[in-house]
């Protein structure tokens, strides 16, 4: 193998650089023409000899471009390719508006019946084009329509499901002579439970209510004494020597009464206890261990 990159090359002794002319010929008339590498794009079969050509075949196929066929455009190609059996030319062209392929000559489409029945008029693809972006707007609607639907139908079948409980409950209690009636509610253990907590709570509040007031009245009471006291040792006679009535002293209630009613007077700081407010909340303390 010779040398890609070389410094000399080879002239023969007859050579001749004069007679090296160049020529510049006319433009190729005509369509564009060049060689490609496809695939049938449909099945068909040649019209020569009856030869099958399924969709997918490789060809080397000649492609030409026509400047005088355009559809909206868009350019229409055009390929010839050859028989596999008979070496017959098969001519077939691209379909802009039908988005497909049409067959010229040289062979017969097979047919396909999913295509059968689908030519349409520009004012039928115009409708089916509005009705398919007017159904994928609506989606939305159609989909809670659906959701409001599937509710209903399950409120019915519960509904359904209810009756048909009650009417074999009626049936076996007429079979066995038993009246039917209104079932109570079923006091459950959450409920006692709640009731006995509220009610705790509302008697622990009460008695806190109760031993405040009572704290608040020896209080009274008990400054009510200190200050009448006072002021019945700051009266005293005038030195003018005419008589002066002495107050008559209350009389006095019996002891075992007094001792009853209320207590002796203190005027030690009193401190209020703290209110709990575990059993408010349904808070129960655990009873110590020791």
């Amino acid at each position: 193998m010779s040398e890609r990159k070389v410094l000399t090359k080879y002239y023969p002794p007859d050579f001749d650089p004069s007679q090296l002319k160049r020529i510049r010929g006319p433009k190729a008339a005509g369509p564009k023409v060049q060689t490609v590498r496809l695939a049938a794009p449909f099945s068909m079969k040649c019209t020569s000899c009856g030869e099958y050509i399924y969709k997918g075949r490789k060809f080397n196929a000649r492609k030409e471009t026509p400047q005088d066929e355009k559809y909206l455009g868009i350019q229409i190609f055009r390929f010839y390719i050859r028989c596999t059996r008979c070496s017959g030319q098969i001519t077939f062209k691209t379909d802009p508006k039908n988005q497909d392929y049409a067959c010229e000559s040289g062979a017969k489409r097979s047919t396909e019946p999913w295509r059968v029945g689908i030519d349409e008029t520009d004012e039928q693809r115009l409708d089916r084009l509005e009705r398919e972006e007017e159904e994928e707007r609506n989606a939305m609607v159609e989909l809670e329509a659906k959701t409001v639907d599937a509710k209903r139908e399950m409120a019915v079948a519960d509904a359904l499901d209810e009756i048909r409980t009650r009417n074999a409950r009626m049936e076996r209690a007429n079979a066995d002579g038993v009246e039917v009636g209104v079932a109570e509610p079923v006091d459950t253990d959450a409920e006692r439970q709640e009731r006995e907590d509220a009610e705790a709570a509302r008697r622990a509040f009460e008695f806190a209510r109760q031993v405040d007031n009572m704290m608040e009245e020896i209080l009274d009471d008990g400054m009510d004494d200190a200050g009448s006291s006072s002021s019945a040792s700051a009266f005293t006679p005038e030195t003018s020597g005419s008589p002066v009535p002495k107050p008559e002293p209350a009389p006095a209630a019996p002891a075992s009464t007094a001792s009853k009613d209320m207590p002796p007077p203190s005027f030690k700081r009193v401190v209020k206890k703290k209110k709990d407010h575990a059993a408010l909340l349904g808070i129960k303390k655990k009873p110590s261990l020791v």
